[in-house]
């Protein structure tokens, strides 16, 4: 689905990635790693357009996005989840979620929000509630709702299990594995590396703007180096 090869952006005089290469593909979970600054969310950021590579090329069903700007990237099926969540807080649940779907002009928004409230049913209880009054754990699962509103074919997320309680964190893993279930293919980049590759069917770790080590999500879970560097101390 996702093809990115010898990718480089620079930071003004700062080369965030240098060359990185990988794929994903159709029906997916695959999740990126790295420590703070290895340069997971300038990844993300450049397969949606938002920063703009220096050399290189990223193919989605095989078409180079590197001359297509975002509205038209999320029209062609792909969809990000920002880090921080980001949503509209002076702006309703449902609001918020109508917004999702802003590049859309078919007669189903309402059968896809009644989806989205499947998902996460605490949603559907606040659908008249401030954004900005929900908890994180909330905003959260706004955030990805709001993004399925696009009908993404690849769903890419920003740290979703970033500053969320433990119980929060499992709840949110758990929909991302249902949202694969439901055949959207999914691009994580998680700091909690350890829930990230549990439900990974491929993992890449980044360290400073590279690509260092691949592999399934069990494979990298059993990696002595990844393990000493990422998953703590683990018997």
């Amino acid at each position: 689905m996702l093809k990115v090869e010898n990718l480089k952006v620079n930071y003004g005089g700062i080369e965030a990635l240098k060359g990185i290469s990988f794929e994903v593909k159709n029906g997916n979970i695959v999740s990126l790693i790295g420590a703070n600054g290895a340069g997971k969310s300038t990844t993300l950021k450049s397969i949606v357009g938002l920063v703009k590579a220096k050399e290189g090329s990223i193919k989605y069903e095989d078409n180079n996005l590197l001359s297509v700007d975002t509205k038209n990237i999320v029209k062609n099926g792909i969809t990000l989840v920002p880090e921080g969540r980001r949503v509209f807080a002076n702006l309703t649940v449902l609001e918020n979620l109508k917004i999702g779907a802003f590049t859309r002009n078919d007669k189903e928004i309402d059968k896809d929000i009644e989806w989205v409230f499947s998902l996460f049913p605490r949603l559907k209880e606040r659908t008249w509630q401030l954004a900005g009054t929900l908890s994180g754990g909330e905003q959260q699962m706004l955030a990805v709702g709001r993004a399925l509103m696009s009908r993404p074919k690849l769903l890419m997320m920003d740290e979703p299990s970033l500053g969320l309680a433990p119980i929060i964190v499992q709840e949110i893993f758990n929909i991302i594995k249902e949202i694969k279930n439901q055949g959207v293919t999914v691009l994580l980049i998680e700091q909690n590396a350890n829930a990230a590759l549990k439900i990974a069917d491929y993992g890449y770790v980044l360290e400073t703007g590279k690509i260092i080590i691949e592999g399934s999500g069990k494979e990298l879970l059993e990696n002595k180096q990844v393990r000493e560097a990422y998953l703590g101390k683990i018997s």
